[in-house]
């Protein structure tokens, strides 16, 4: 399972490296022909636009995933470990409330443009609010195995709440002050 979810992450980065050159190549080009020829692709701005937003939602399932999203961790480190459990708990708790808010809107925004396209691609506009849904839902999933982590494995919430590195951030920063 580990193993799955892996390449999973792996097929995400590689999806949010794929959007984010879209992005920079579109927006480029469509500067060089608006500055050279006077003419610009109408529909570059719009592609540029799905990838950015395509772009925030799996990096935000990639930052909950490795947690690297934004944490105010001083209390929690700071009391006994029973208090950390329950803070750590309640977070986690708030987190998976806040993703079912999340998905509940961003579905209902799907049934109510479902029919809508975007003007210039023709893209269904219903397939923006969807990967609300797989944001709200895959980072629900991702706060529900952290307290699985916290309560049945028995993992501490210093581990919990350690920022795990990618395997090229292993040896630590690349610039050493000396």
């Amino acid at each position: 399972m580990t193993k799955f979810l892996n390449h999973l992450f792996r097929a995400i980065e590689i999806m949010i490296a794929v959007f984010l050159a879209l992005m920079i190549a579109l927006v480029f080009l469509n500067v060089v022909a608006r500055y050279l020829f006077n003419y610009g692709f109408v529909w570059s701005e719009e592609v540029s636009r799905l990838c950015f937003i395509f772009l925030v939602y799996l990096g935000s399932i990639e930052a909950a995933r490795d947690n690297r999203h934004l944490m105010i961790d001083t209390l929690m480190l700071k009391v006994p470990p029973l208090a950390q459990k329950a803070i750590y708990a309640a977070v986690q708790l708030c987190i998976i409330w806040l993703m079912v808010i999340q998905t509940r809107g961003a579905w209902g925004l799907v049934l109510q443009n479902r029919k809508n396209v975007w003007i210039t691609t023709g893209f269904p506009a219903h397939i923006v609010h969807f990967f609300g849904v797989l944001l709200g839902v895959s980072i629900a999933c991702i706060a529900a195995f952290n307290l699985v982590r916290l309560f049945v494995f028995k993992t501490p919430v210093t581990e919990l709440v350690k920022i795990h590195e990618g395997a090229d951030d292993a040896d630590g920063p690349a610039a050493t002050v000396e």
